[in-house]
């Protein structure tokens, strides 16, 4: 190529002009980042398509026409979402020329709840909804019923269309009207479109306890042979009367209440509502979950700072005014008088501000005010007319704060004993030489065996080893004096070298990857779950940020002449069963690994260490209250929600070999 050439085709790549500038149209948008629109691609994402439409039924209920929500998971994973609102407005639109169903799936920023008088409350913000999720579908079928009739329309390959909405037929008077729409996530915008049902029985059972009295049913059809297959079919039907109160209840299932029922707060001020529900257990941490116009915030916001700043104002005074708190003592803090604590917090309001799309937090300023006084006055009152509850509440803020003390003066006595700053390690850690988070990581392993293993089998520029023997202590039922000093937890804290609790400072981790590796039995799985609660409880940004995994060693081992293999299932053991033993020749030996400690080094790094090779599990932490509930269902002291949950997952275990 002459040098003239080159210079051109430089000028070429380096143009930046009017040409450059493009304008996508209608959905094209939303399909080219659709990350923009539900977070992301991933199952979060996936599982937010039917969160869209669900909200837009529970707009309807909202607006007090809607009493029934049904959602089916259909066998390929479609969704089907049903209510029994007023339908999809159905008439032509006056400035679009189609009709007004059309626009709201097929246009941006569409919809009824902009001010149009259509709704007065409303999650839907943005006109997105219904549009985003006809966008990121590879089919999508619509069914309204209203004005006597049954429309229908089809959209396919991203919101396309080849026939207008038209009447497919006519209801019979008195029959419901509704919505019902049916969609299809496309797999070139999602790597993975099989929905989870628990996922699924999370959010929608939220919506159930938020709006007191509306039915919401899920179904999973997807096994199902037909519609009489109950042995196949999963339904949860879900009709809370009890509201928001029921909501605590049942976040408090596995944990002994301090005080029955709830307590129920409710303000209405202008066209605001704030409502609150709120009881003390005996647990040591707190799960408030709060919501605006039905949405989850899971980044809080002002309705949640204003509940928060209002209790703590309540035990100071109330305190002070019974001589609970006596001249010269420390305040109580906000971590003192919400441990144990379980609220919901819901307001409701014409116009909310969210902070994107995905709305995780609230950031009207008018609501604060109306939360602090709706807690201050009226927990004020409870206090006052519930005399013995509140004892009992401010007992256990007391002996919150006794035990921060204690656990201030623990930490103290440990850093004079220069484990956590002088640098020092434990001594049965075999480090790695490499000081680059990025790239580093450490095996927490079960047992001397498997450690010695692990040591002789890594790769020692970046693979660090810390075992760990017998069970330590499950801190579900312990403070954070406790976890000072104690011989099991103390090494892991040292090691990872960025403290713990409020201490906790994540830019002196030293490994980027917490890979736990048990044994694959039962006492393996309770060694993961006690690391994983502790690190929840006390380390929990590094579940946030994703620096937690699990490691998968492999169950067989098969063997055929010189032919070698590893199983990590009793699926994959049968493959490869079938796939050895093809001709006949060689009998294929089987050993069934009982623990880490029976592989050698070398087969220790082939199956579980190398990065090439291995399979590593990261630990998500999409809903921190979700994982409360189970980790203190799973931990706990209370048995019968343990057996449920058994119970109810037995049928996804297969083959159990312990």
């Amino acid at each position: 190529m002459s040098e003239e050439q080159m210079k051109t085709e430089n000028q070429i790549e380096n143009q930046y002009d009017e040409t450059q500038i493009q304008v996508l149209e209608g959905l094209e948008a939303v399909r080219k980042r659709p990350g923009m629109y539900i977070g992301s691609t991933s199952l979060a994402g996936l599982h937010h398509l039917v969160k869209e439409i669900v909200d837009n039924a529970i707009d309807e209920a909202l607006a007090g026409f809607c009493d029934k929500i049904t959602v089916d998971i259909l066998p390929g994973n479609a969704i089907r979402v049903t209510d029994d609102g007023r339908g999809i407005p159905t008439g032509m639109h006056p400035k679009e020329g189609i009709s007004a169903a059309t626009v709201v799936y097929t246009i941006l920023h569409a919809g009824g709840k902009f001010g149009g008088g259509g709704y007065k409350v409303s999650g839907g913000l943005h006109g997105v909804g219904a549009s985003v999720v006809n966008a990121l579908s590879s089919s999508l079928d619509l069914t309204i019923r209203n004005n006597g009739h049954v429309y229908y329309q089809h959209f396919h390959n991203g919101g396309k269309y080849d026939e207008p909405l038209k009447i497919i037929g006519d209801l019979a008077e008195g029959e419901q009207t509704g919505t019902c729409v049916v969609f299809q996530p496309d797999p070139a915008i999602f790597p993975d479109t099989t929905y989870d049902y628990e996922t699924l029985l999370t959010d929608l059972r939220e919506q159930a306890f938020l709006n007191a009295g509306v039915r919401i049913v899920l179904t999973d059809l997807r096994e199902a042979s037909g519609p009489d297959d109950k042995e196949h079919i999963r339904r949860d039907d879900m009709k809370y009367e009890g509201g928001i109160s029921s909501f605590v209840t049942h976040l408090n299932k596995s944990k002994t209440a301090l005080h029955e029922p709830p307590i129920h707060l409710i303000r209405k001020e202008d066209d605001m509502i704030a409502e609150v529900a709120m009881q003390y257990n005996d647990s040591y941490y707190e799960v408030i979950k709060s919501f605006a116009n039905n949405v989850h915030t899971m980044d809080g916001g002002t309705h949640e700072e204003g509940f928060k700043a209002a209790l703590t104002r309540v035990f100071n005074d109330y305190g002070k005014a019974k001589k609970l708190i006596k001249d010269g003592d420390q305040n109580l803090t906000g971590d003192d008088v919400r441990e144990g604590l379980t609220a919901i917090v819901s307001v409701k309001l014409p116009e909310c501000e969210f902070e994107g799309q995905t709305k995780t937090k609230l950031g009207n300023t008018e609501v604060r005010p109306l939360v602090t006084k709706l807690v201050y006055e009226g927990l004020s009152t409870y206090f006052e007319e519930n005399p013995a509850t509140a004892k009992a509440i401010f007992d256990k803020a007391l002996s919150a704060q006794r035990a921060r003390e204690a656990a201030k003066r623990a930490r103290e006595l440990t850093r004079r004993k220069s484990v956590l700053e002088s640098g020092g390690l434990p001594g049965k850690l075999a480090d790695c030489t490499s000081k680059d988070n990025t790239v580093t990581e450490i095996y927490i392993v079960e047992g001397d065996s498997a450690g010695g293993s692990a040591k002789e089998g890594r790769d020692r520029r970046f693979q660090a080893i810390l075992p760990l023997w017998g069970k330590m202590l499950n801190v579900e039922k312990a403070r954070l004096e406790r976890v000072y000093g104690n011989e099991k937890l103390m090494p892991v804290v040292t090691a990872l070298g960025c403290g713990i609790g409020d201490d906790l400072d994540l830019s002196k981790l030293r490994y980027g990857k917490v890979i736990i590796m048990a044994d694959a039995d039962v006492d393996g799985s309770h060694i993961r779950m006690l690391l994983l609660t502790f690190f929840f409880r006390f380390m929990r940004p590094l579940i946030e940020e994703g620096h937690i995994y699990f490691a998968q060693p492999p169950l067989y081992r098969l063997t055929r002449g010189k032919k070698l293999s590893y199983a990590f299932s009793d699926e994959e053991r049968d493959q490869h069963l079938k796939e050895m033993s093809e001709d006949g020749k060689y009998k294929v030996d089987i050993q069934r690994y009982k623990g880490l400690g029976e592989m050698d080094p070398i087969q220790l790094w082939e199956t579980t260490m190398d990065p090439n090779n291995r399979t590593i599990v990261k630990v998500e932490l999409s809903d921190a209250a979700q994982a409360d509930e189970t980790i203190t269902m799973l931990m706990g002291d209370k048995v019968e929600p343990r057996r449920e949950f058994i119970e109810r997952n037995a049928r996804n275990v297969r083959n159990l070999d312990v």
